[in-house]
């Protein structure tokens, strides 16, 4: 312990070692782990996960402990991160493994509407909303700082098991971070974590052209809405159609048919000549059944 009631810097190999040990011990008593994987140098690429950091490099309150916390989700340092309703909670690996969690207020009603009614009508479907596909006027009304769908540091209270006394500790700046690249990979998290359906963004004066479809196409449309959004090909067998039989085909079926049952009918005719010989006198004698012997 230092001077200054803080404990003495551990280098990031034995940070790493540290945490590797902590997560599988959590999972060996059965507890479900999500690390925060950074690939390359961008914390988010996508337009959630960069507005989400941008929302919180907007705001001068953060601005002093802000880049530690991007060196400690770079580096792997959030071993678990769980995001619910209102709520955020990590495990971050420092000189110990420290508990954060953070409570992010419920958007207000009135202003999830007024966002909706804001929004009416350039939002096509989920999926178009999900990948960030959207007008500059939605873009800008979802993020406005004032009454956007991001939350003020007013509605964000943290807490960490660390000794540091300031409320943003270098831990919770790093799983805030770790929230920005999370919703990368799940945007629809961001709308969970403030409590509100994003259906509703896309339903409210939507154009029915583009989200109504027709009876027996849904499936299609769901392999389509899945691969968009997941970059991946999804395959399906087409409907076995009925084979056409040429008319050609059945003519000769027909003729077959036709010529097969005259000949029936010919022997027919002549086997019953030949079991009625005609007698000496002239006069048809019934012939008598065979026996069998």
């Amino acid at each position: 312990m230092s001077d200054w009631g803080y404990k003495p810097y551990v280098p990031v190999a034995e940070r790493r070692a540290n945490a590797a040990k902590q997560v599988a011990k959590l999972k060996k008593q059965g507890r479900v782990v999500s690390p925060v994987v950074i690939e390359g140098r961008k914390i988010a690429r996508s337009f959630w996960g960069k507005a989400w950091c941008d929302n919180l490099e907007r705001y001068s309150d953060y601005a002093n402990r802000l880049p530690r916390g991007r060196t400690y989700v770079n580096n792997g340092s959030v071993i678990d991160l769980q995001l619910a309703r209102g709520k955020v909670r990590a495990l971050v690996s420092g000189s110990e493994i420290y508990q954060v969690e953070i409570d992010i207020a419920i958007a207000a009603p009135a202003r999830w509407k007024a966002i909706c009614a804001d929004c009416a009508g350039s939002v096509g479907s989920i999926v178009e909303l999900l990948q960030g596909k959207l007008s500059k006027n939605v873009m800008e009304r979802v993020c406005r700082p004032a009454d956007g769908l991001f939350p003020a540091p007013r509605e964000i209270k943290m807490s960490c098991s660390c000794p540091d006394w300031a409320d943003m500790c270098k831990h919770v700046a790093a799983t805030l971070y770790g929230v920005g690249a999370r919703l990368d990979h799940e945007p629809d998290l961001l709308f969970t974590l403030r409590g509100v359906d994003h259906g509703e963004l896309v339903s409210v004066g939507a154009d029915l052209s583009i989200t109504e479809v027709a009876t027996g196409s849904e499936r299609v449309l769901a392999d389509a809405d899945m691969a968009a959004l997941f970059g991946v090909t999804i395959e399906t067998a087409p409907p076995e159609a009925k084979k056409p039989v040429a008319k050609k085909a059945l003519t000769k079926k027909s003729a077959g048919l036709k010529k097969a049952g005259a000949s029936v009918l010919a022997d027919t005719a002549k086997n019953a000549q030949t079991s009625k010989p005609a007698s000496k006198t002239g006069q048809a004698t019934s012939a008598k059944p065979r026996v069998a012997s």
